[in-house]
């Protein structure tokens, strides 16, 4: 085979990528030699190394997150071909990689061993390694637009303190593509959010920090500054505005405590990144929105960021509570909303949010960032990284509204307060689904999720992200960071403890007899299925390691009933179904040779 597909490869592409005296080829078709799982890091997204080989050389490349699928579900693999559609070349300590934004796996060409044997690229000057460069077969990131030609009113007064060259727009990287190893870049992207500038005081000194949430056609990605830049950029961004951000700025692992941004990483401003108003603002997006229904809201996992679309039914008055943590006084108002599944829920806003509140009943109103409570049912609390948007213009908000004036209008809705009285039995009566009827009829693949029922046994947890470290305060369950031996920070709280309430946040592997599904598992469920807390498998995990092995062990193979619930969820352009348990009991045999029994009555004999 190798012979009939050798000319199809696109020989010395890879080189010509990295060298500016060749010509580049359009849409490159290489041979993948290896792909690899890069190091998991808890509580992020999976990422994957490959190789691909142009006969004459060979390259290591990272996949965007988009590509993933392409991975998991086999089609790229050692010894097939692809079409490399969108990448951008890099140089990490004078080693050559490409980040791969888009890729196609040309199955019709087969896949063989290795074909001829390829070198390494050769490694360049520092200069030639700092530049990096973005091609895109369809223009979706912009290959490489002229300088932008701004006028000193365009720019901020904060900018006369900086390097004021235009260059680094030669290059524009979608936010999706930023990473610690990308070098000397520059995104086009939308503020979306602007906090208050925060101050701290603790034995280490004290200062101040604001952060933004950036926005571009790839994703989203949250960015800090502190001090100094806290007083250069503050004034500069405003929300809704457009800005090119050119490093240097500081690329690190994001702390999930402090953003429900869909992101591994954040940014942190430096004394020499640019920020400059674009001339254009309209060709970046506006806001990205990942939709809960009302309906699905009793399934969704207490303190989870979600955001939410429906009819502003009803609003409250304004009012002020006194927080119990910091004796403060603070403005709430609290709303009700309500959307085609027939369920109704109380959202609160809260600050100046609440007492500047002016948006009109009945209008169809977008909440980002969102946090579910299960006060009352469930409820929701409109985050101050959130945002509100009225009558956006997206198909969601045109569907609730035509729903709405041709019979919501006149509907009788359903509480999740209500809900919080009724029985388990009363709530809802999910199908019982084997493995492969899930799979087969696509549960969660549409816009509403998908409920069902599954007995199953556990065959494997993942260990190394199945708790993490929560604040003690009654209702919070944030994430806490360890500031040094016996001091556990929660910033929600603002408050330090000597340790942390572990909490499990389980990938848990089940089967049954027509196949296996990976299942997500939070606190209630966890304790169930491991037979103790979060809190005290970390203890024992700590003194004696082969005792907390044996749990793992004893947890595995044992069959349960779980109640779960499938939806899509979205990773920059690449779509995957979610199945996350939201009660799970042992299986009472007498009901299951019930309706064991009611499944064979079904069947008639013909």
């Amino acid at each position: 085979m190798a012979a009939g597909v050798e000319s199809q490869v696109s020989v010395g592409a890879l080189s010509a990528i990295f060298d500016d005296t060749k010509t580049p080829v359009h849409e490159p078709v290489v041979q993948c030699v290896q792909v690899k799982p890069l190091p998991p890091q808890p509580g992020h997204q999976e990422r994957y190394r490959a190789v691909f080989s142009d006969i004459s050389n060979y390259v290591q490349t990272m996949l965007a997150t988009q590509a993933n699928h392409l991975v998991t579900s086999g089609s790229l693999r050692k010894g097939c071909f692809a079409r490399l559609k969108s990448f951008q070349a890099n140089s990490v300590k004078g080693k050559k990689i490409l980040i791969i934004l888009d890729l196609e796996v040309l199955r019709e060409l087969g896949e063989c061993e290795k074909i001829g044997d390829p070198k390494p690229l050769e490694s360049r000057s520092e200069d030639e390694r700092s530049q990096p460069t973005t091609f895109s077969s369809n223009g979706f990131y912009g290959s490489k637009p002229q300088p932008l030609q701004a006028d000193a009113s365009s720019r901020s007064r904060a900018q006369s303190m900086r390097p004021t060259s235009t260059s680094a727009h030669a290059t524009i990287y979608p936010i999706e593509a930023i990473t610690p190893y990308s070098h000397k870049w520059t995104i086009k992207a939308r503020c979306t959010n602007k906090s208050n500038i925060k101050t701290w005081h603790n034995r280490n000194g004290e200062g101040k920090l604001f952060s933004v949430n950036l926005l571009d056609d790839s994703g989203e990605i949250r960015a800090t500054g502190f001090n100094e830049q806290c007083d250069v950029l503050y004034d500069l961004f405003h929300e809704g505005s457009v800005y090119y951000i050119s490093s240097p700025c500081r690329v690190q692992i994001a702390k999930k405590q402090f953003t429900n941004l869909n992101n591994d990483y954040e940014l942190t401003f430096e004394k020499d990144t640019v920020v400059e108003m674009a001339e254009d603002q309209n060709d970046v997006p506006q806001v990205r929105f990942n939709f809960t229904t009302i309906g699905e809201l009793q399934s969704v996992e207490k303190d989870t960021t979600i955001d939410v679309i429906g009819i502003l039914k009803d609003i409250g008055d304004a009012s002020q509570v006194i927080s119990k943590t910091t004796n403060k006084p603070y403005d709430k108002r609290e709303l009700t909303l309500v959307d085609a599944t027939g369920f109704s829920v109380r959202l609160t806003v809260w600050g100046s949010t609440a007492t500047n509140f002016s948006i009109l009943p009945e209008s169809v109103v977008a909440f980002k960032g969102v946090k579910v409570s299960d006060f009352g049912g469930r409820s929701l609390s409109l985050l101050s990284s959130g945002s509100i948007t009225v009558d956006p213009d997206i198909e969601e908000a045109h569907r609730l509204k035509g729903w709405y004036d041709a019979q919501g209008r006149t509907e009788t809705f359903t509480s999740h307060a209500a809900l919080s009285n009724a029985t388990s039995s009363t709530t809802r009566t999910d199908l019982f689904k084997t493995i492969a009827q899930v799979r087969e009829e696509q549960l969660g693949m549409s816009e509403e999720a998908s409920f069902f029922s599954l007995k199953a046994t556990v065959i494997y947890i993942k260990q190394d992200t199945v708790s993490y470290p929560a604040c003690l305060s009654d209702g919070c369950n944030k994430k806490v960071t360890e500031l040094d031996p016996g001091q556990w920070r929660c910033e929600r709280c603002d408050k330090t403890y000597s340790h942390p309430e572990y909490r499990y946040i389980m990938l848990v592997n089940v089967s049954d007899h027509t196949g296996q599904l990976w299942l997500s598992c939070f606190d209630e469920v966890g304790r169930l299925v491991m037979g103790t807390t979060a809190n005290d498998l970390m203890e024992i995990r700590q003194s004696d390691e082969k005792a907390a092995d044996r749990i793992f062990q004893d947890a595995n193979c044992q069959a349960w009933n779980f109640r779960c619930k499938a939806k899509i969820d979205h990773f920059g352009d690449q779509q995957r179904v979610r199945y996350q348990v939201f009660s799970a009991k042992p299986i009472n045999y007498s009901e299951e040779a019930l309706r064991l029994t009611e499944v064979i009555n079904s069947y008639t004999v013909g």
